[in-house]
């Protein structure tokens, strides 16, 4: 499993996981926070790629794993 480091000290990511679209793979162009769940499931247990972007889609798969989908509706436009 990696070590992926924890955005304890970013404001945005929510924001970023609402914005920011995956640049390659099944589903670029796709919108964070819209990537299926199973996906992330892949991802989590192939390896997220290094960086923001893992971090993120890190983020992504534990918010949806928890059910915690919620804290983003009120983000997205």
């Amino acid at each position: 499993m990696q070590n992926i480091p924890l955005p304890t000290n970013n404001p945005n990511l929510l924001l970023d996981l609402v914005t920011m679209k995956m640049p390659y793979g099944k589903y670029k162009g796709y919108i964070l926070c819209d990537i299926p769940e199973y996906y992330l499931v892949w991802m989590h247990s192939n390896g997220f790629p290094e960086g923001k972007l893992g971090m993120l889609l890190s983020t992504m798969y534990e918010i949806k794993l928890n059910g915690l989908e919620y804290l983003l509706k009120s983000l997205k436009s």
